[in-house]
């Protein structure tokens, strides 16, 4: 480890002492062009210099770096990040693989006590709490106190971790999103280790890991099997990326927000198309940007389809990082370390790039995205035309104007259209309006207590303040303030229809609204604090009140949220909400106060006040300058010292959790939350050989933009699901069955939950949901008992699917579920990088079409036998191999696909079964 090819490594001398490094710099004068490198691919150019050993980072991945190109390349990289970063949802199954291996470890008769993350792990818990308690001063203490009900179990698993692994961190619940404590705190920028000096580098089990790009760290989502086998010495492998320089020019216009700049770019990266690539973000309107905004669009990477937003290190890097209280030595370091190893943002006119998109900030308007896709921009202006083409469109009803809504309500209850049709008799009015109550917006009366309101399509339902996304940017959360604060001046207030949230990503975020008394006006129109942590976003909205869930329900209501994060995909925010929109907190106010989507917030009022006079958006808007103002009163260092100076301590809960000892989990069988992993349970020795897949059947045939959420749901769900149906089994009860995301530690729980998305459309089925039909019976089930079914007759699975298969969270178990049911093989026109990882690291081979090819243009209907041939005739990187259908009446119907099996150790980790288990056999013959 640590050999110097190039002879490069150097001291460099600061104000706290003297640190080895390996300087880029004196690459350049020796003849290499460095200047030409994006930032980021300097960045992976230094981890692979001074992480060489010859072994498994060689000369040649040296030289691939040194020689980047703007071209594709189909050549192999290594990358070993300084640190890993987990949350609960994904870390909770990533430590029950490693306390797994222990135990197998201990079984063969090695030292358990061997098996340690070998860099440092932060895990913070924030994908926990759920809103149940809402609109009230004790909502944020009731939801605490569920929370831990809940996952007493889980968190204690945790804490024994903790107590048990070297290099393992835990931040309880209640201290804020992972993201943001990583952008306000443990990222340094520059990290000291051993006398050494070097980029600030890590992996995150969460797709929203590029947040911290904003203050100029590399770093990206990964699932939690690589992440398990980075914190383990090994390197991730990935493909050389093109990088798309974002060329940034202008500022943004009064009004708009760091949030319509983010949205306006997910729409622009996402048609240029940037996926599997790195973005790096230059050009004169960097200037214009703070650190918060610039984290902001590197949040919302995953968005972008792109592995990094990258933002180099520059003053105002600097600037942010005294505001968060780091160190006055700490910024120095990054300041001097950055400026003589090339990694300073200058000459980015030399910079060479894959291609380049441009975007003038000052063209950006006020934004939403939706209703199912954060690329799916919408302008403000158009949104009520939008939503009225979307209703006709996808949901087959006729949009009725507000005005004309009480016309048609008084014919209903007058008892027109309950009488025979004799429209031809009618006068057209009355015609017409008999023709809407049939095919027209849908709309309910609901009535409780002495409250009287109408629901119809179109009525918001949710308006969360949440995610790290936007919660991390003072700007847009004091501007959030600001509209509460002019509303409730002009006597406005929230319908009663809509559940309201606050979820901070800090405490830090609270200190400032309670300093600017604006928290004080959040809460009088009932956006009270409900916890610190990621709630809408991934699903963890909370039941909708009876009343309001009962209208939606019994009625099929067309309902909306809106939503201040960066996820909006089918039935993630709530499965009762089939339409969810991303937009600014500033705006989630004021569409909560509209209470509903079908405004036009230029032209038409959001209420009136008490006399009766009209209230407009821009009448309670506040100026860039008024949002400033505060932020210069309100925001200081001190809240960063004070809040994350206790960061690891929690609450009184937390303090008197109880937790085991000793190396070994004592593994519970009668637990339904932590299980030792099925995966490594007597894993033999040696390597087993790659075999054909032959004779195997469709599990499921899908179509474009699977997620990961279609895939490994995070959310609710029924008792009689078949995930429902195993807890039922065991004495849960429906109110004690948590979510999909809290019982990931449990593979019966998970297993059952994989492809069981209420929204999924298999197209072997003819129902919604996660159905598909046991070919050989030609009888349809859940795809659980189909799964089983097949595994019990020995017959291999695979899953046909069309183009970005994967998209979305980087969820492990979307591909650990795959693994269990059986399936040994994806079939897709194209995957999203992350899910594709994940697969390779399960041991199931991800397949491509032939360009230009599909199941539909192959004629493949899902209800052949397939066979893949030349696997065990030895594997390679990209390779060809001859696919057969045969249908049922025994026409074969023979294709070509394509391997993605992209590098030399994704084909050893495939051959393995799985990078763990490539982890876990290394370790037994070591």
């Amino acid at each position: 480890m640590n050999q110097d090819p190039f002879k490069i490594k150097s001291s460099l001398k600061t104000e706290s002492g003297t640190y080895d490094y390996w300087s880029l710099e004196k690459l350049q004068q020796s003849g290499k062009n460095i200047k030409k490198l994006p930032f980021s691919i300097r960045i992976l150019l230094e981890n692979a210099l001074r992480n060489f050993d010859d072994f498994s980072i060689t000369k040649e991945h040296l030289n691939t770096l040194l020689n980047w190109k703007p071209e594709p390349s189909d050549e192999d990289i290594p990358y070993k990040p300084a640190r890993v970063l987990m949350q609960d949802f994904t870390g909770v199954p990533a430590v029950v693989d490693i306390a797994s291996l222990r135990s197998e470890a201990k079984r063969k008769g090695k030292d358990p006590g061997m098996i340690n993350p070998l860099i440092p792990v932060d895990l913070v818990i924030d994908h926990s709490v759920q809103v149940d308690y809402f609109g009230t001063n004790y909502s944020y203490q009731r939801n605490v106190e569920v929370e831990y009900e809940r996952n007493a179990e889980r968190y204690q698993f945790l804490k024994w971790a903790q107590k048990s692994f070297d290099n393992f961190s835990v931040v309880p619940p209640g201290m804020g999103i992972c993201h943001q404590v990583n952008l306000e705190y443990l990222a340094q920028g520059v990290i000291l280790r051993d006398g050494k000096v070097f980029p600030d580098t890590l992996v995150g089990t969460d797709s929203h890991t590029p947040m911290v790009n904003g203050i100029g760290v590399v770093g990206w989502g990964v699932g939690g099997i690589e992440a398990e086998a980075a914190l383990l010495g090994q390197p991730i492998f990935f493909i050389m990326p093109e990088v798309v320089g974002l060329k940034l020019t202008g500022k943004l216009p009064a009004g708009t927000t760091a949030t319509d700049m983010v949205l306006t770019i997910t729409e622009l990266l996402r048609k240029h198309g940037v996926v599997g690539k790195f973005v790096e973000v230059y050009g004169p309107g960097l200037d214009n940007l703070s650190v918060p905004d610039r984290a902001t669009i590197s949040n919302m990477s995953p968005e972008f389809g792109c592995t990094v937003t990258y933002f180099p290190i520059d003053d105002r890097t600097l600037d942010y990082m005294g505001k968060t209280n780091r160190s006055k030595d700490q910024i120095k370091l990054v300041e001097d370390y950055c400026k003589a190893n090339m990694l300073w943002r200058k000459d980015e006119e030399l910079i060479q790039y894959s291609s380049v998109v441009e975007l003038d900030l000052g063209t950006v308007e006020a934004t939403v995205s939706g209703p199912k896709r954060p690329q799916d921009k919408i302008l403000v202006r158009n949104f009520k035309p939008k939503f009225e083409e979307l209703l006709q469109a996808v949901h087959g009803r006729e949009y009725i104007p507000i005005d004309k809504r009480e016309e048609v309500a008084r014919f209903v209850e007058e008892g027109g259209g309950q009488t025979e049709d004799q429209s031809h008799e009618k006068a057209p009015a009355e015609t017409e309006i008999k023709t809407k109550i049939k095919n027209g917006l849908k709309s309910v009366s609901v009535k409780l207590h002495n409250e009287k309101f109408e629901l119809y399509d179109g009525s918001i339902v949710i308006a969360a303040i949440t995610s790290c996304t936007n919660t991390s940017n003072p700007s847009v959360m004091l501007g959030a303030g600001l509209v509460a604060r002019k509303a409730r001046q002009l006597g406005l207030d929230v319908k009663p229809w809509v559940k309201t949230s606050l979820a901070p990503g800090s405490k830090v975020v609270t200190d400032y609204l309670e300093k600017s008394e604006l928290l004080e006006d959040l809460e009088a129109l009932k956006f009270h604090t409900v916890g610190y942590g990621c709630t809408s976003c991934i699903g963890n909205s909370g039941p909708l009140p009876r009343h309001i869930a009962q209208a939606v329900e019994d009625n099929d209501l067309v309902v909306a949220s809106v939503l201040s994060g960066n996820r909006n995909f089918e039935a993630r925010v709530h499965p009762q909400v089939k339409m969810n929109y991303l937009m600014s907190p500033m705006l989630v106010v004021v569409y909560a106060i509209a209470g509903r989507v079908d405004v036009d917030l230029y032209n038409e009022p959001l209420g009136y006040d008490p006399n009766l006079e009209p209230v407009y958006m821009e009448d309670i808007w506040p100026t860039n300058e008024e949002i400033a103002e505060v932020a210069r009163k309100v925001l200081t260092p001190d809240d960063y010292q004070k809040n994350y100076g206790e960061i690891f301590e929690g609450n009184d809960i937390w303090r008197e959790l109880q937790s085991g000892e000793g190396e070994i989990y004592p593994w519970d069988e009668s637990s339904t939350y932590i299980k030792e992993a099925p995966f490594f349970k007597g894993i033999s020795v040696d390597v087993p050989d790659a075999k054909d897949i032959v004779n195997a059947r469709v599990l499921l045939k899908l179509g474009d933009s699977i997620t990961t959420d279609h895939i490994s749901p995070a959310g609710s769900f029924r008792p009689d699901t078949p995930a429902g149906k195993y807890l039922v089994g065991r004495g849960v009860e429906r109110p004690d069955f948590n979510s999909y995301g809290s019982r990931r530690g449990n593979d019966e729980v998970m297993v059952r939950g994989t492809f069981a998305n209420v929204r999924i459309k298999n197209q072997l089925s003819t129902q919604e949901g996660g159905f598909t039909k046991y070919i050989p019976d030609d009888e349809e089930m859940s795809v659980f008992d189909a799964s089983q079914k097949y595994q019990l007759s020995g017959t291999p699975l695979i899953v046909l699917a069309g183009k970005e298969y994967g998209s979305g969270s980087s969820r492990d178990w979307a591909a650990k579920g795959t693994n269990l049911l059986g399936i040994k093989a994806v079939v897709a026109e194209s995957y999203e990088r992350i899910h594709r990882s994940n697969l390779v690291g399960m041991g199931v081979l991800p397949l491509q079409f032939q360009k230009g090819e599909s199941a539909e243009i192959l004629g493949l209907t899902g209800f052949e036998e397939f066979s893949i041939l030349g696997i065990e005739n030895g594997l390679k990187a990209g390779q060809i191999f001859d696919a057969k259908a045969v249908t049922k009446d025994g026409k074969e119907i023979d294709f070509k696909v394509k391997s993605r099996l992209d590098s030399e150790v994704e084909i050893a980790y495939y051959k393995h079964g799985g990078i763990l288990n490539y982890v876990l056999r290394d370790f037994l013959k070591d």
